[in-house]
């Protein structure tokens, strides 16, 4: 927890209380559907928590923002957002039921009102959204095709809507029909953790 304290000092009683809670939440539910690598479970508030949080350094949501996470699977970026901006509305899917699973016992332990989840492709989601997020689920060109047709064309947050994307490395031949439009920021501007050295998050507005 202090790693997260160390960045989000601001924290309610409340946030303290869920943002605690969740390795004890994810080493039970770990233990009987393996949604986390063994080794990453040591490292959950870096690796997973934190690396989700890296999104709040580029927009602070405001209130009634809807935000789609694709290939959430244990819950990340969606579960530590929904924690973050409890006045936003999160859409959590995936395609492997066991994960959704993992997503709503947890989400119902800490009581999230602000959060539902959903076993379903991207491609089949009928609604339409102010941002979609996720963390490294495929090449951004074939992510970009999945959720295009799902965002709102007005804007209510200080960047436009669109897609905002978790990914680490050399990005530069998956983004380059993307390159007029894309921003990129760079997570170890915002954290000095080693981890974040390659950690990026990648912002399209649609």
């Amino acid at each position: 927890m202090d790693i997260i304290s160390k960045y989000f000092p601001g924290l309610t009683e409340k946030q303290n209380k869920q943002f605690q809670l969740l390795q004890s939440l994810y080493e039970e539910w770990n233990n009987k559907i393996n949604v986390i690598s063994r080794k990453d479970i040591d490292q959950l508030y870096e690796r997973h928590i934190l690396h989700s949080l890296a999104i709040s350094k580029i927009i602070h949501f405001k209130p009634n923002t809807t935000i789609l996470d694709v290939g959430t699977g244990g819950g990340f970026p969606g579960i530590p957002l929904a924690i973050l901006f409890p006045e936003c509305n999160f859409h959590l899917i995936d395609s492997i039921g066991k994960k959704i699973k993992v997503v709503q016992e947890i989400s119902n332990s800490l009581g999230l009102t602000n959060l539902t989840s959903e076993q379903i492709r991207a491609e089949d989601i009928k609604n339409k959204y102010d941002f979609v997020v996720s963390r490294a689920v495929a090449a951004f060109p074939l992510f970009y095709d999945w959720v295009k047709t799902k965002l709102k064309k007005d804007s209510r947050n200080e960047l436009k809507n669109g897609i905002i994307y978790l990914k680490g490395g050399d990005l530069d031949e998956e983004l380059k029909d993307f390159k007029s439009k894309i921003k990129t920021f760079n997570i170890s501007e915002f954290f000095t953790e080693s981890f974040f050295e390659t950690k990026k998050i990648i912002y399209l507005p649609i």
